[in-house]
């Protein structure tokens, strides 16, 4: 039949026996993924976080870098005590405007000076706490008094305790019955202060104490000493 002369064969013939092999499948796209939409809000938003976060460190960064030399204390200093060179230290610090300290290039100034307060080593010397002015103040006496390892106090000497030297019979003294009459039971003191107390003394344990009286006790006190007439007492810490 004309039709069937006419139809199109959509098989391709085989080649030498082999079958005809049939088109093959072309390559496969990936599934289209849709972008998130970003809020313009949310991304303002981390902006300024980053913004934030990056002149915090600047800041940081710039007060690190803003450092200031100053002295500081680098051993125990007492009271009344003269500052030496080896009291002192320089250190670099990112100083507060709002704290004084001497400054490192002003140190040479401050040795001799006494220390006002007790200064203790890792702190800033500030320069309320030195003084050029002695402990003795004017209208007063210095009496040395020397204490027998008995008799110091276990709590430590420092300059500006206020202290009582306390009037006590004399050892082998024997007492007059005029002496006897005129006590009244009361012991006989004079305030004082103490200035400086050296370090036990090698062998005795000796310790002399420096106390400042009053110019018109001063005599009183040093004839108490000369006859071992006299024991030194502390005052109770103020506000106790």
């Amino acid at each position: 039949m004309a039709l069937s002369k006419t139809k199109e064969r959509t098989g391709t013939p085989a080649t030498n026996g082999v079958s005809a092999q049939q088109p093959m499948a072309g390559p496969v796209a990936p599934p289209r993924v849709s972008a998130r939409r970003r809020r313009p809000g949310v991304i303002a938003l981390s902006l300024a976080l980053i913004a934030a976060g990056g002149a915090g460190v600047a800041v940081l960064l710039l007060q690190v870098g803003d450092r200031t030399p100053v002295v500081t204390v680098v051993r125990d200093v007492q009271v009344g005590q003269v500052l030496t060179e080896q009291d002192l230290g320089k250190a670099s610090v990112a100083l507060d405007p709002a704290v004084k300290a001497v400054r490192a290039d002003d140190l040479k100034s401050v040795v001799g000076k006494r220390a006002a307060v007790e200064l203790k080593p890792g702190s800033l010397l500030s320069p309320s706490q030195v003084t050029k002015d002695s402990l003795v103040k004017p209208g007063e006496q210095l009496v040395p008094i020397g204490l027998k390892p008995e008799q110091v106090p276990a709590t430590a000497l420092v300059p500006g305790q206020t202290v009582q030297l306390v009037q006590v019979p004399a050892q082998g003294a024997a007492v007059t019955d005029a002496e006897e009459a005129a006590d009244d039971g009361a012991s006989k003191t004079i305030a004082g202060r103490v200035v400086k107390a050296s370090k036990a003394a090698p062998g005795t344990g000796v310790v002399v104490v420096d106390v400042a009286t009053s110019a018109k006790d001063g005599p009183t006190a040093a004839a108490w000493v000369s006859t071992g007439a006299v024991r030194l007492v502390l005052d109770a810490p103020e506000g106790r």
